[in-house]
């Protein structure tokens, strides 16, 4: 992974006062760091504590909230990161000069990997900038990557439009037009509600239907900026989850039916009580979910919860309806790289981010090479617990890879490179 002085929907985090943050749609919370659960069942707190265990004190763990849904043990899915319909002409690099096929390799900065590849896709927070300002030496890198004649693409898991994440560069001193491409999960969503025929990627057979239909009632967990424009914009209109064709999640903010809008930040209680039974409501009626930022957690103090938090948990409410009826887009998931990739050559192009959920598993998954920027972003704090860089990445990965519940499935995460920060 997805903003005036930040990016990927953080200026959204700070259109509302630090409150305590707790995950979304069910009775377990997360707060700050430390998990509760109300008293379900034992083997509720258990599952709870056992996965506080697993991610060794790594605050929130979203496939534990997803276990107690609703006063019941259900356990979450895991999600497939490229459905068996969806086919890419995407090949995997056959010859890396630092490449190797069983371990990580790593590198000292970008200039490494420059004579390898052409095509740099990039995500912001974690890489780029840390939600306030750019990271040392980012600017410069960007600069020499320019002048070395390399493209540069943004992937960003984002909820608002690509202008948004043009004017937030803007403000972090970057020069949008040295990206050939903005692409955000949210001008992706926005594109495919509006039914745009020259989105160059897989479209969701769900929504098309409800299109075909006349379906254009949306009900809204929002990120409390501009919810309603965006929505009306690409010809929607908000309404109660009861009316509604598709629920559209782009933030955890604010919940938004057209008559009124349920802040967070004004009421807590009232905000998650309404959650979780508007989410009860539409999944006993099995209304489509769209989430348009698959991020589970902010790389921000706490960790707080994303909207692919709010997927995960409606996803356990769905049952076995939930692999039809939830639409992620956005890393790690393939649209976002089919618009990224067409026309260029995938076996010279390298995926750089902070996040194995998202970006080294979408380029994994899509068979790019991948570069896991560590230091900067959401692993930086437990890859620096270790003595070396590589030892902490090492022990980062082996517990991510024996994690269950990740987008990266059954799939054994290895990154190409490792790449301490994005730096020349």
């Amino acid at each position: 992974g997805a903003s005036s002085a930040m990016t990927d929907d953080a200026d959204d985090a700070l259109l509302h006062t630090r409150h305590k943050e707790r995950v979304v749609a069910v009775p377990c919370l997360v707060h700050k760091g430390r998990m509760s659960c109300f008293k379900r069942s034992s083997f509720c707190v258990f599952s709870l504590l056992f996965s506080v265990l697993l991610v060794g004190g790594n605050i929130w763990a979203a496939h534990a909230f997803n276990t107690c849904l609703a006063g019941n043990i259900k356990q979450a899915r895991t999600h497939r990161v490229v459905n068996d319909n969806q086919s890419h002409s995407i090949q995997r690099p056959t010859t890396l000069a630092m490449t190797t096929t069983t371990s990580m390799t790593f590198v000292n900065s970008l200039s490494e990997l420059s004579d390898d590849f052409n095509l740099f896709l990039l995500d912001m927070w974690g890489v780029l900038h840390d939600g306030s300002n750019p990271y040392q030496g980012v600017l410069d890198a960007v600069k020499q990557l320019k002048e070395h004649k390399k493209e540069m693409i943004i992937l960003s898991n984002s909820s608002k439009r690509t202008d948004s994440s043009v004017k937030s560069l803007k403000k972090l001193g970057f020069d949008p037009t040295d990206f050939s491409q903005i692409i955000t999960s949210g001008e992706i969503a926005f594109r495919m509600l509006e039914g745009d025929s020259s989105l160059e990627c897989d479209s969701w057979s769900v929504l098309t239907k409800i299109r075909q239909d006349g379906g254009n009632k949306l009900f809204v967990l929002g990120s409390g900026n501009e919810d309603e424009e965006y929505c009306v914009a690409c010809g929607w209109t908000l309404a109660p989850v009861e009316e509604a064709d598709l629920i559209l999640a782009r933030g955890t903010f604010t919940i938004c039916d057209g008559m009124t809008i349920v802040k967070k930040e004004e009421d807590e209680n009232e905000y998650f009580n309404i959650l979780n039974s508007s989410l009860a409501a539409a999944a006993e009626k099995k209304i489509p979910m769209l989430v348009s930022n698959p991020d589970k957690v902010r790389p921000d103090e706490g960790l707080p919860p994303m909207p692919g938090a709010i997927g995960d948990s409606y996803e356990a409410l769905l049952g076995n309806d939930a692999d039809v009826l939830v639409k992620r887009i956005g890393k790690p998931f393939p649209e976002v790289y089919q618009v990224a990739l067409k026309g260029k050559d995938a076996t010279k192009a390298v995926m750089i981010g902070d996040a194995l959920e998202t970006d080294v598993t979408g380029g994994s998954a899509v068979n790019i090479a991948t570069a896991w920027c560590i230091n900067d972003g959401i692993h930086g704090q437990d890859v620096n617990k270790k003595a070396t860089i590589q030892e902490g990445a090492n022990a980062v990965l082996d517990a991510f890879n024996e994690k269950d519940g990740t987008y990266a499935k059954e799939r054994e995460l290895r990154p190409t490179f490792l790449v301490p920060h994005f730096r020349w």
